[in-house]
């Protein structure tokens, strides 16, 4: 079955199963009429349905591989190296109706990773399980009802557990379409999208306000950092080196504290006496305690994540509850938490403004591809180990992305 005239690519199939409607045969020209003729005199357009192909030809002529590798959960634990394993000939999965057979060039790490290993977020699930939430790769084959809005060749990005492998299976329902494969629209499906929904929904942004970001040089916090500057707020940025703050000065943030070199109490302090009015947090444990000490009357704190515990145990930092309702009480402040599975219904979008706000350059897209690390660029899934350790040092800028280099004419 061509695709040629879609795609200008032709999508090939070993054995596949042809399905049409049949009429009732007609003993009496058994003999005498060809097989078609039962179906109404003429030879039948056979509907391929590719959701039972044995076998695909990508869109550059390389077979795709039987096998492929794949990162799997195998013990639930928050130490990643010991509850994933990289497993070498993993079937590659075959699309339904329904759904892209993506071939993933680029996948995104996230803090949340090592809690999704440990099943935090679902008890009811055991391993093993597939991991990682976010690829952009290239669609190598497709169902049929995908057809009609997807084309083999075409750049596509997605959110769904299970990146971390070579070929995923994505529903068509949940791809995103893209100009091309780059790993800068990669940082916004999670990163971007968790700070544009929850200023947008929570924040409550507008010019003038006094807005803190923990975290500031990472995945997410570079967002949120941009996004309260075009919403014409005074941006606080914490971070951890002076190369950080750099960054952040040049993505217009206009007060650095670096933690390591600076009381960072003692700044907002002294800068801020009055407090900030939103916090855009994601650090947890003491940095958690300090944004809430900070923030001025009716100000908002927005918990986006607590990284400094996901690898304890129990995933936390203590933190100084015992005087929350009084310290909320006393300045009409008030905490909000933000999980992005919550507003999938803004998603679309949000990813379609922050795409655009790229696409025009009035956005950048931090991508750290580890190149600085001791054991060079996050190439591979067997860097992704790395890549998670590399997060969890504090040694990024942007957003952590690995590269699944493929090679055009090979079977990987």
């Amino acid at each position: 079955m061509s695709f040629s005239a879609k795609s200008g690519a032709l999508l090939s199939f070993r054995a596949p199963r042809c399905w049409w409607r049949r009429r009732q045969q007609q003993p009496s020209c058994a003999a005498a009429c060809p097989a078609w003729s039962y179906f109404g005199g003429s030879r039948p357009r056979p509907i391929l349905d590719m959701s039972y192909s044995r076998h695909f030809l990508d869109f550059q002529g390389s077979s795709i591989p039987s096998s492929m590798k794949k990162l799997v959960v195998t013990k639930l634990s928050q130490n990643f190296r010991e509850a994933v394993t990289l497993r070498q000939d993993s079937p590659v999965p075959l699309p339904g109706d329904g759904d892209l057979l993506v071939r993933n060039r680029f996948v995104g790490i996230n803090a949340s990773d090592i809690n999704y290993s440990a099943g935090r977020y679902d008890a009811s699930v055991k391993p093993p399980f597939d991991i990682g939430f976010e690829g952009v790769g290239d669609v190598v084959a497709l169902g049929l009802s995908a057809s009609a809005d997807y084309t083999v060749g075409q750049a596509v990005a997605y959110v769904k557990a299970g990146s971390f492998a070579e070929y995923t299976v994505v529903p068509a329902k949940q791809a995103v379409p893209l100009p091309s494969v780059k790993p800068e629209f990669l940082t916004l499906m999670v990163s971007g999208a968790t700070a544009y929904i929850s200023l947008k929904e929570l924040g409550e942004l507008s010019e003038g306000k006094k807005v803190l970001v923990t975290a500031a040089a990472g995945g997410t916090g570079q967002f949120a950092v941009q996004l309260a500057k075009k919403a014409k707020c005074h941006v606080i940025g914490t971070c951890s080196s002076d190369e950080k703050g750099g960054f952040l000065k040049s993505i217009g943030c206009d007060r650095t504290i670096n933690y390591k070199t600076e009381n960072v109490e003692s700044v907002l302090r002294k800068d801020y006496p009055e407090g900030v009015d939103v916090v855009y947090e994601s650090v947890g444990g003491k940095m958690f305690d300090l944004a809430l000490n900070s923030l001025a009357t009716k100000g908002r704190l927005i918990v986006i994540g607590f990284i400094a515990g996901y690898q304890n145990p129990t995933g936390l930092q203590p933190i100084k509850a015992e005087l929350l309702p009084a310290k909320l009480l006393k300045k009409s402040a008030s905490i909000r938490g933000f999980f992005l599975n919550h507003y999938l219904s803004e998603y679309k979008m949000a990813l379609k403004h922050l795409l655009d706000m790229y696409e025009r350059g009035d956005l950048v897209c931090e991508v750290d591809f580890g190149d600085t690390s001791l054991e060079g660029k996050f190439t591979g899934l067997e860097s992704v180990f790395r890549a998670v350790d590399y997060m969890y040092m504090g040694k990024n800028i942007g957003k952590i992305v690995v590269e699944l280099p493929h090679s055009v004419n090979s079977k990987l």
